[in-house]
């Protein structure tokens, strides 16, 4: 693929993303990169498809946007969010609300608390220095996405195993400029509303968290 291919099917991803400001890595209904760069949604992994290095190529270009962020949204899946939603997104993820706090295991809510308290933590320190166990740390994490909680970034270690950069909402806020305050009420009813629009239209059961 040349760099003007590249270039050309990143402008045409950050286009769809701006259609409703949400966009699946990979879905079998809802819009998303796999179906876009494939011409329809794959069964199963993407990974061996003949496009699959396409797929990556353009999901890695459009996550390194700087008006694109990755989180875990739709129905616990990998979802691209446009900077437009960010700021309900932001509302979201600092409100500490009932359904994001009620059901956290203790773990889970002494990373949080760390968390608070440095504003970014990289899992791999942490199970080396920081007292924790890989295992239960790492579910203890996908209980703080799947509830909004944080945000996390996946990386390779110098050992070159996986791990995960996480991040707290107002040190990236901080990174990212002043946000437009609204209320996480509102926030959850436009994001729900987009949501709605986007089953009806492919005839999908897409959820978000709080739902």
């Amino acid at each position: 693929m040349t760099d003007k291919t590249r270039a050309s099917r990143l402008k045409k991803a950050v286009k769809e993303l701006g259609k409703t400001g949400l966009l699946l890595v990979a879905d079998n209904r809802l819009p998303s990169v796999v179906s876009y760069i494939a011409g329809k949604p794959i069964r199963g992994s993407w990974w061996a498809h003949p496009l699959g290095g396409q797929i990556f190529t353009t999901a890695n270009d459009l996550e390194s946007y700087q008006d694109v962020l990755l989180i875990k949204l739709i129905s616990g899946k990998l979802t691209f969010v446009h900077r437009a939603l960010w700021p309900a997104l932001y509302s979201i993820g600092t409100a500490r609300e009932a359904w994001q706090m009620q059901s956290l295991s203790p773990l889970a809510k002494s990373v949080l608390t760390r968390l608070d308290k440095e504003g970014e933590l990289y899992s791999d320190v942490m199970a080396a220095v920081g007292g924790y166990q890989s295992k239960p740390l790492r579910a203890a994490i996908k209980e703080l996405e799947k509830n909004v909680l944080l945000l996390s970034k996946n990386y390779h270690t110098e050992k070159g195993s996986h791990a995960k950069r996480l991040e707290s909402w107002p040190r990236w806020a901080e990174r990212v400029g002043p946000l437009k305050k609204i209320a996480p009420g509102q926030a959850k009813e436009d994001l729900s509303k987009i949501m709605a629009r986007l089953n009806a239209a492919f005839g999908a059961k897409g959820k978000l968290p709080w739902r």
